[in-house]
């Protein structure tokens, strides 16, 4: 009899993954006393806990995903059946400026749908924890991701000032995420104009990079908005975007213990510009001299208040007190 009564709790236990096995039931299981039984059970529990979020984040970003591939799918299928139709024997041909201006429509709308796979790639893969951890340089991540917007970008300025930093994380992902913050600072720039990266340490465990631009800035009431998926502000559906950018950002900042704020570049300015500031753990390392730099740092034309009202956190996991 006592042995029964003692073997009860692991009867429930053994009845519960079985259940999930079966019915793909994730509610958690009622937990008794404090032995080492309930221990497992409350382990269990967490376990059931984070498939059931993970199934969420899943079958949300599925939902996402088709609602926004519908409309570049749809656009792309009426140029390409117009492209079709004015080739077709006997078919009236379309004036020289319009057939150009439909072929730049296509190669427009197949960009845009590579952009928004590949975000929809790199979400998936940070969500389901496909990522490999290993020191990460921040200042070759900053380098090389600045390459690639300078590319894209010629007529933007960068103004740049970074330290050696080390972060054990993910490569890619901190890359990515790099990116994202350049790539919207320069789209929200006028020609000419000045994009600031920074990268300095805080403390003996922390940096900041700080990514700022000119342009026309983020009201306070869209700055905890933006870092949602699909969210794009009115201002921004004129440009290009998947309005994944920075949400990807968000995540890959906060599966490296990190935290996020915005804040104006010029607060009262006209325009205020927006300042996204990020603070990374990890360590500090030399940074080889550069020509005509000086030590551990190149040009640089930013300066930022941390004490503005304008400041927003976004929360995250980190244990450090903002």
């Amino acid at each position: 009899m006592v042995t029964r009564a003692g073997l009860r709790p692991v009867g429930r236990l053994t009845e519960a993954a079985e259940r999930v096995a079966r019915t793909d039931d994730l509610r958690p299981i009622p937990v008794f006393g404090s032995d080492e039984l309930a221990r497992l059970t409350e382990a269990f529990n967490l376990m059931l806990r984070a498939l059931a979020e993970s199934r969420e984040r899943q079958a949300r970003l599925v939902t996402d995903a088709g609602h926004e591939l519908r409309t570049p799918l749809t656009s792309l299928r009426t140029n390409v059946e117009l492209l079709m139709a004015s080739m077709a024997p006997g078919a009236p041909r379309l004036p020289k400026q319009e057939m150009v201006d439909l072929r730049a429509d296509v190669l427009a709308q197949i960009e845009e749908l590579s952009t928004l796979v590949g975000d929809l790639v790199d979400l998936s893969r940070g969500d389901a924890g496909e990522v490999v951890h290993e020191p990460v340089d921040m200042a070759d991540v900053v380098d090389r991701s600045l390459e690639r917007v300078r590319r894209r970008r010629n007529d933007i300025l960068f103004d740049v000032e970074v330290i050696g930093w080390q972060v054990y994380g993910d490569t890619a992902g901190l890359s990515r995420m790099a990116l994202n913050l350049m790539d919207n600072a320069a789209k929200w720039s006028p020609p000419g104009g000045h994009v600031g990266v920074r990268l300095s340490q805080l403390d003996a465990s922390h940096a900041e990079l700080v990514v700022s631009d000119r342009g026309p800035g983020i009201p306070v009431q869209e700055r905890r908005l933006v870092f949602e998926r699909f969210y794009r502000s009115a201002s921004a559906r004129a440009l290009p975007g998947s309005g994944l950018g920075l949400a990807i950002v968000k995540q890959v900042v906060l599966n490296h213990g990190g935290l996020l704020r915005i804040e104006d570049t010029d607060p009262g300015g006209q325009p205020p510009g927006t300042s996204i500031y990020v603070l990374l753990p990890g360590r500090r390392m030399p940074i080889p001299q550069l020509p005509g730099a000086t030590a551990g740092a190149r040009s640089t034309d930013i300066e930022n208040s941390r004490g503005s009202a304008n400041v927003i956190s976004v929360e995250s996991q980190s244990t450090r007190a903002t």
